[in-house]
């Protein structure tokens, strides 16, 4: 599959929700009365930052969440959804700073809704999380104390997750997911998108490594473990 087609398919899959749509969904999945809200970057997915207003008998709580819609091919399987909202309240547990779930009606961490989308109905599983103010770190400076924070805060957070269970944990384990790192060598075929620069070389022999030095090991790894999951 070209990236046109890869790009295409991403277009299908993800989420089209206007703001009146998103709000009705806060509304009626969560029940807050939603004040304000406002879209936010996302992938494949569809991110929307929601103010709610509280009645005076609930006040204390969060009032800034997240409402993040799965698109169509994730909102497939809702044992990964699940998976990692437990992760996210696994780890808000073990106080990592990291958003909170937020319970539906019917005290789930996920609902599947129904959404006209204009030409057909879709299906998408939603989730509402605390929404956790800060800055991205491609907008802050950095240095070597940030990389040495950033890189503690990643092995606290690995080790912390070796003592996470649940029955469905191995829906985590996508051979063919981009974003896993292991998976690398699939990135092979968007290197067209590069054209004939320094840069493309660049790709090409980090690639190049990884395949020789880092999947042996990864393989090695792998292996060992297995009879964990």
């Amino acid at each position: 599959m070209s990236s046109g087609d890869d790009r295409r398919s991403q277009a299908l899959a993800k989420p089209a929700l206007s703001e009146a749509q998103a709000c009705a969904v806060v509304e009626s999945e969560f029940g807050f009365q939603v004040s304000e809200i406002q879209p936010l970057p996302s992938y494949d997915d569809q991110n929307f930052r929601v103010r709610v207003s509280r009645p005076g008998d609930a006040a204390g709580g969060p009032t800034e969440y997240v409402l993040k819609i799965s698109n169509t091919e994730s909102s497939k399987n809702p044992d990964l959804i699940e998976v990692q909202s437990h992760v996210a309240v696994f780890l808000y547990e073990a106080g990592f700073p990291t958003a909170s779930v937020c319970r539906t009606r019917d005290g789930g961490v996920t609902s599947l809704v129904s959404v006209d989308s204009g030409s057909q109905t879709k299906s998408h599983l939603v989730r509402l999380l605390t929404y956790l103010p800060g800055r991205p770190i491609a907008e802050v400076p950095v240095g070597p104390q940030l990389l040495y924070e950033i890189g503690r805060l990643a092995a606290t957070l690995d080790k912390t997750l070796e003592e996470f269970h649940h029955p469905k944990l191995r829906c985590l384990r996508r051979e063919d997911f981009i974003w896993n790192l292991r998976n690398v060598p699939l990135l092979e075929k968007y290197l067209s998108a590069l054209g004939q620069n320094r840069n493309r070389e660049m790709v090409e022999e980090v690639l190049r490594l990884f395949k020789d030095e880092v999947l042996p090991k990864v393989s090695i790894t792998a292996t060992s473990t297995t009879t964990t999951f």
